[in-house]
């Protein structure tokens, strides 16, 4: 008996376990052009470090790792076999992406706590950022490429400095609110640009908040806040901690985290 294991980005997971290493038969061929077709590009990677196949689901592509042992057909049969879990999990990816924009160019209208965010190519040979009036304009070099990853990263650069910035301005002082409202005692608050977790709080009641919490709504942002004040209560999700969050969001706290699964931090 084999287990496999789906990663799909964003944090969305999907175990298969006790999953028996033979294959059933399907209708279809097993091609790459036909998955590719299905899923977006493939890309394949054997490795002897691989203990069973893993599948890393973007929205519009996959990532597929596997044993040795195991050939790239195999590998491919895999994954149609799974094809409904796969295509489900890339719609959930489509939809979320939308309300996490990571893709900045001239379309973009992107909100944040206190700011939106517009690019406007100028003739400029530099990459200039302005805040002004509750607007972060970007004016990109008209003769460029803002979609070139290098340039991709000039433009995120500026806009996190700018959520780190407003980060420092804002929640610290909105964790203290938040504190001696419910009555919570928390050591410090440091701001960090952690990817993995939206916040977290240490034994020693010191709360880390991720400046991408800027990118979420004000109500969402108090949720994560007090999520951590609860840990200084209890240092674990148990139904104690739970409850502690029911009380201080009137009994709210599972649609909040339900609704913060849709937001994911840019990538």
């Amino acid at each position: 008996m084999q287990s496999y294991l789906f990663i799909p980005d964003n944090q969305i997971f999907l175990r298969l376990k006790n999953v028996p290493l033979c294959f059933i038969t399907v209708k279809m061929s097993n091609t790459l052009a036909e998955a590719e077709q299905l899923f977006g590009s493939i890309g394949f990677v054997r490795s002897a470090r691989a203990s069973r196949i893993r599948v890393r689901i973007l929205a519009d592509s996959l990532k597929v790792s596997f044993p040795i042992h195991i050939s790239e057909n195999e590998a491919i049969k895999f994954i149609l076999d799974e094809q409904k879990a796969i295509l489900a999990k890339q719609q959930k990816l489509s939809t979320s992406q939308k309300n996490n924009p990571t893709i900045i160019d001239e379309n973009t209208r992107m909100r944040t706590l206190t700011f939106d965010v517009v690019l406007s190519k100028v003739d400029r040979k530099d990459i200039f950022f302005s805040l002004k009036n509750g607007l972060l304009t970007i004016e990109f070099p008209a003769g460029e490429d803002c979609l070139l990853k290098q340039n991709q990263e000039y433009c995120w650069n500026g806009i996190n400095y700018f959520l780190r910035k407003e980060a420092k301005r804002l929640l610290p002082e909105r964790t203290k609110q938040l504190a001696g409202k419910f009555g919570f005692y928390y050591s410090t608050v440091k701001i960090q640009a952690s990817k993995s977790r939206w916040g977290s709080c240490s034994r020693e009641r010191s709360i880390n908040l991720s400046f991408f919490l800027m990118l979420l709504p004000a109500h969402l942002v108090d949720y994560v806040i007090l999520h951590e004040l609860c840990h200084t209560k209890e240092m674990n999700h148990s139904d104690k901690f739970w409850r502690w969050m029911d009380k201080v969001t009137d009994g709210k706290s599972r649609d909040l985290r339900k609704e913060l699964k849709n937001y994911h931090m840019p990538d």
